[in-house]
């Protein structure tokens, strides 16, 4: 009998005939990257329970525990599964829940394991979800019994999925830090009202084919493909925020184009408040930046990039007066004000002050890049209770110790009066807390695009420090959001809760 079935040739042919029949059907969902003792006896009870056992494991695009992950391929795990005794059917779910397989399978038993029967400690909210589906279905969910092993901890030491330098960090850190008190900063952290102040800025990537060198000139020949638009900057940040807490506004000046307002309002209104001031003078910022694909793998190579900001950039009078109002009469209201300085003219002198002076908790990120350059430094504040910079920024802000990344990342903390991170691309981060700095190396090597690495690593960094984590397990968090961040392409998805959690609980699983 073939074993791997489609979910149509399922609910079509096999569920009918099955029910016909009389048969009971149990279904058990996992990603079974590494089949174990654990699995067998799992699957061995579950079979004990009906008469039909259907095993479906989720399909590599949408397993949420980290880059790299799965080890093997759908087409392994699957066979994998076919070759046990003791299940009659396999399946590939393919998307984010077992929504697609509860629907073709109408399980009369739904089966996990007995370490998922407390529903209120499931991190992603899934297992509920999931129960509500299957009793929809006319099914409800059983339990089995039996020792626990772990895929995912065989996978990072047997199988050194992760580097060597990352399990000797995480061997330290789980001494001080567990899953608990992860999800207790997390908990912490959906209470909080968060208003995000920045530039708003369009990330436009054009694909392209590089066909060689002009025949004439010195720039390269190319075929273009297709176009997307991404919302970055300040707005990229309050998405990866909004996926923590429900309670985010951003806050900004923006074009009054009206295909920009629309993108924008349908990007964002549903997942936080909106508080524009309207330019008629200065356009929305776009970046639009040119690349191709690696012919072998998912990295991409950035091109050049051309930008529509305005030299000189500054906002007419009226909305620089109208934004100012806005922030003053609302700031008071937030737990926490995330500032993104990316140095276009939105945060004057008077909106820094009012910021420095007036946010309860300020999480500071002050950017350089090629418009910039030399020009925004983060040295011009004096006051926030944490910070990120990369390397560039701090060489910048401290050049006579170039050479010495501590002594410069501890004057910084003094001079803010703050604790924070340095973002150290391929080499991790570190974090100061005081004096004291530890190094946390990057949980990735694999990477699409860079782009909004950082962006991610300060939201999630910064979120967690405002809702009291030590500065060690905010950098452990935001270097998850980091590398979750590398593998996405521009901004053109926020770093979502559920992946950020999954991955720490295949980091802490050493």
């Amino acid at each position: 009998m073939e074993k791997i079935a489609d979910k149509i040739t399922f609910r079509e042919e096999i569920r009918p005939k099955l029910k016909e029949e009389g048969k009971t059907i149990a279904l058990c969902h996992g990603v079974f990257d590494l089949v174990h003792p654990g699995h067998i006896i799992h699957l061995q009870q579950a079979k004990q329970m009906a008469d039909v056992l259907v095993v479906s494991i989720t399909a590599a695009a949408f397993v949420r525990k980290g880059p790299g992950r799965p080890y093997f391929n759908d087409e392994m795990r699957l066979k994998f599964l076919e070759a046990l005794e003791c299940v009659d059917y396999v399946m590939l779910s393919e998307g984010y829940t077992v929504d697609d397989i509860v629907e073709s399978v109408e399980p009369d038993l739904y089966i996990k394991g007995e370490e998922y029967a407390k529903e209120s400690e499931d991190v992603t909210g899934k297992i509920t979800a999931e129960r509500e589906l299957v009793e929809q279905h006319g099914g409800r969910v059983a339990y089995t019994t039996g020792q626990v092993f772990s895929s995912t901890k065989l996978i990072n030491t047997a199988l050194a999925a992760l580097p060597d330098d990352v399990v000797r960090y995480m061997e330290k850190f789980i001494t001080r830090y567990s899953m608990t008190d992860i999800k207790k900063y997390t908990q912490k952290a959906e209470r909080l009202k968060v208003l995000v102040v920045g530039d708003v800025i369009i990330d436009k990537y054009t694909y392209c084919e590089v066909q060689g060198l002009m025949s004439k000139d010195t720039g390269y020949s190319s075929r273009m493909n297709y176009s997307e638009e991404y919302l970055g900057g300040a707005a990229a940040v309050a998405r990866h925020i909004g996926s923590f807490t429900e309670n985010v506004t951003l806050m900004s000046i923006v074009g009054d184009e009206e295909e920009m307002r629309l993108k924008l309002f349908d990007g964002l209104a549903d997942k936080m408040r909106l508080k524009f001031t309207y330019s008629t003078e200065y356009p929305t910022i776009v970046k639009h930046r040119y690349l191709t694909r690696n012919a072998k793998r998912e990295e991409y190579r950035k091109i050049f990039s051309v930008n529509n900001i305005p030299n000189p950039t500054v906002y007419e009078h009226e909305a620089r007066e109208e934004f100012y109002r806005g922030l003053a009469e609302k700031i008071d209201d937030f737990d926490v004000v995330f500032l993104c300085d990316f140095g276009h003219g939105l945060i004057e002198d008077r909106v820094k002050n009012l910021i420095q002076d007036k946010a309860k908790y300020l999480v500071l990120n002050c950017q350089t890049n090629s418009t910039n350059y030399g020009l925004n430094i983060i040295t011009k504040y004096t006051r926030a209770d944490v910070f990120t910079l990369d390397q560039k920024e701090l060489k910048l802000a401290y050049p006579a110790d170039m050479a010495d990344e501590h002594a410069a990342l501890e004057k910084l903390g003094r001079h803010l009066s703050a604790n924070g991170w340095l973002t150290r691309g391929a080499e991790g981060a570190y974090g100061i807390d005081g004096q004291d700095i530890r190094e946390c190396p990057a949980f990735t090597l694999t990477v699409k695009d860079t782009i909004g690495a950082g962006d991610a690593f300060y939201s999630i960094a910064g979120l967690y420090a405002a809702a009291g984590a030590p500065t060690e397990l905010g950098t452990f968090m935001g270097n998850i959001a980091g590398a979750l961040g590398a593998n996405i392409v521009g901004n053109k998805e926020a770093v979502e809760k559920v992946n950020v959690l999954k991955y720490a609980g295949t980091l802490l699983n050493i």
